[in-house]
């Protein structure tokens, strides 16, 4: 026992020695600081980051370019005991356009869907078609400078309709259905192509002209210009007549867009075509005119004309109640029109 208590205050006084060091006096080292009088230099290169604030695109700028228009014209008219006279009537027609563009520095390839159709109801009537249009252009163009507005160009076009026509009041006997006509023109070239004035003009020396009558009836009497059937002296059925009729010929087509006026845009369309093998020389026209008033970013006023000379285009004429044939005359529509119109 003597031994562990001897062991305990030598323990006892090693923690207390242990802890009254800590009061021992550090000597302070003083460092005579002296003036320099002399500074070495040197180059420092420093690469700095400027953040503009605009994330960096994930995928790069499409080529392609595109504008979609659609809009609906009404018009109408009523007349309620009104002494001067008159029909009451209403009339309704939807449009479209769609392009589709694809550009770079030596190409571009344009695409083009038109669609248009129109009907008519007047008091005492039935309904009426005033419109119909569905066409398709596509045109490929490559130069070989990024300079010039020429290039080397191949061209499509097409069109028909949407419905059967009639030549009224007659609506038992139609005179054109959907393909019967529809009208190819496929061909090469050269198209001068002003983007800025939107001017172009394609001349192609050989395009191959196609027209489809894809209705039997209407083939076997020879509309628009395909080999009619054959019969007999009897009135026999001998052959049927041909759907289709495929020409090469000379083709020149212009396209003009520009405002003349302060929210007036003119827009003029133009085809010649002649035929090589058929009566070369004697040129198939249509034109087609516009002019679009634009009145807010919805609401505009469009008026056009559309005219068309087609030598294989036969009209009738009703003579004591008989449809007798007569030669190629001029077609042409007139139009007026107040609608909404949106673009997207």
């Amino acid at each position: 026992m003597k031994l562990l208590h001897n062991f305990l205050i030598l323990i006892f006084i090693t923690i207390c020695t242990n802890c009254y060091s800590q009061d021992s006096l550090i000597t302070p080292i003083v460092i005579e600081i002296k003036p320099v009088t002399a500074v070495a230099t040197a180059t420092i290169t420093a690469t700095i980051k400027i953040k503009t604030g605009l994330p960096l695109p994930i995928f790069p700028v499409s080529a392609w370019y595109s504008k979609n228009t659609v809009g609906f014209d009404l018009s109408e008219i009523a007349f309620i005991n009104w002494n001067a006279g008159g029909v009451s009537s209403i009339s309704g027609l939807f449009k479209g356009n769609f392009f589709r563009t694809y550009t770079s520095e030596n190409s571009k390839w344009v695409n083009e869907l038109i669609v248009r159709y129109g009907i008519n109801k007047q008091d005492g009537l039935t309904v009426r078609k005033a419109d119909d249009e569905l066409r398709f252009n596509s045109t490929f163009g490559y130069r070989k400078d990024p300079l010039s507005n020429w290039y080397y160009t191949c061209k499509i076009n097409f069109n028909t309709q949407f419905s059967n026509g009639y030549k009224y009041p007659d609506t038992s006997t139609p005179i054109s259905k959907p393909f019967a006509p529809a009208y190819t023109f496929l061909g090469a070239g050269a198209d001068y192509f002003d983007k800025e004035n939107k001017f172009d003009v394609y001349i192609s020396p050989l395009t191959m002209k196609s027209t489809l009558v894809l209705d039997q009836s209407l083939a076997n009497k020879g509309a628009f210009g395909v080999n009619k059937a054959t019969y007999d002296s009897e009135g026999n059925l001998i052959s049927e007549g041909k759907l289709s009729k495929t020409e090469i010929g000379f083709l020149v087509t212009n396209y003009y867009k520009k405002e003349v006026w302060k929210n007036i845009t003119m827009e003029n369309r133009l085809s010649l075509y002649s035929d090589y093998i058929n009566n070369f020389g004697n040129i198939d026209v249509e034109w087609k005119l516009q002019f679009d008033l634009i009145v807010n970013q919805y609401v505009s006023a469009n008026i056009g004309t559309h005219a068309i000379y087609d030598d294989d285009v036969i009209t009738y004429d009703e003579i004591d109640g008989v449809k007798v044939a007569g030669g190629p005359t001029l077609q042409l529509r007139q139009s007026l029109g107040v609608g909404m119109v949106y673009v997207f």
